[in-house]
């Protein structure tokens, strides 16, 4: 995933599976040359972002590893806060909105800083849970952007998922045997999302027939694999007509978002 000498900026949330991958990457570096930084995204959410900053800053700062904030105010114009009440309805669920802002951020903020490779912390749970959510919404072309491999995109970056085989709790056990302080609290606007209750299910399965979240996880990559090779045509190959980032259609999905938002708080204004 990462050659000798590499610049490796790492997504920190605040969140146990981030902190837990800056603290590895950080340990092994210094054997392969690697310069690892933090980047950290603000979403703008009152009450809830504050604390896992204060996290992210203490902890870099204990590692020693450099690290900057990026805001989606800053990047697309609105806080998520913001963008709650600017949507149309609720059937635009926040989550969606934070999906694709957030996406976009961790690609900006990693090549404003030179980096190689972009390293986020998605585990075997989130894997199952994405898969899922895709499917139930009939988004099959999704699936096929989700074979965990490495990927390098027309930009030059790189993305690595180095925790997608292990489940969530094995990563949280780490932390607390590492001693490493995060933030608990889950984002409030977490209940729209379908994505908690895919992450219960999985859960009451995996306590009847342990193994079966990675035997799942095995059979949706294999799934992701074919749906990948047989979407050649439709993979992320375009630059957007309007920002010129990476994206599917001649107008990325983080146009057609900020887009969406600026005409609806205008009809909210008259």
């Amino acid at each position: 995933m990462i050659n000798y000498g590499q610049r490796v900026a790492v997504g920190v949330s605040g969140g146990k599976d981030s902190l837990v991958l800056l603290y590895i990457l950080k340990k092994i570096s210094k054997n392969n040359n690697n310069d690892i930084i933090a980047i950290t995204i603000d979403e703008g959410i009152e009450g809830y972002r504050d604390e896992s900053l204060t996290i992210v800053k203490d902890f870099c700062n204990e590692l020693e590893v450099p690290f900057k904030i990026f805001s989606y105010k800053d990047l697309f114009g609105s806080s998520m806060d913001e963008a709650v009440v600017k949507r149309p309805s609720k059937k635009v669920s926040s989550c969606s909105i934070c999906g694709t802002f957030r996406r976009r951020a961790l690609d900006v903020a990693a090549l404003s800083m030179q980096s190689d490779i972009l390293a986020t912390a998605h585990n075997l749970d989130d894997h199952l849970q994405t898969f899922m959510i895709n499917l139930f919404s009939g988004d099959v072309g999704r699936i096929g952007w989700m074979y965990p491999q490495p990927i390098t995109y027309q930009n030059g970056l790189k993305k690595i998922k180095p925790l997608v085989e292990l489940y969530e709790n094995e990563i949280v056990f780490y932390a607390f045997h590492m001693g490493i302080e995060f933030q608990a609290d889950e984002c409030p606007y977490m209940n729209e999302s379908i994505r908690s209750d895919f992450r219960a299910f999985f859960n009451d399965l995996e306590k009847i027939h342990p193994g079966i979240k990675y035997n799942c996880f095995n059979s949706m990559n294999k799934l992701s694999r074919i749906v990948k090779n047989s979407n050649n045509d439709k993979q992320i190959k375009n630059a957007c007509l309007n920002c010129g980032g990476i994206s599917t259609d001649e107008i990325c999905s983080v146009c057609k978002t900020v887009l969406m938002l600026d005409m609806n708080k205008k009809k909210l204004k008259n």
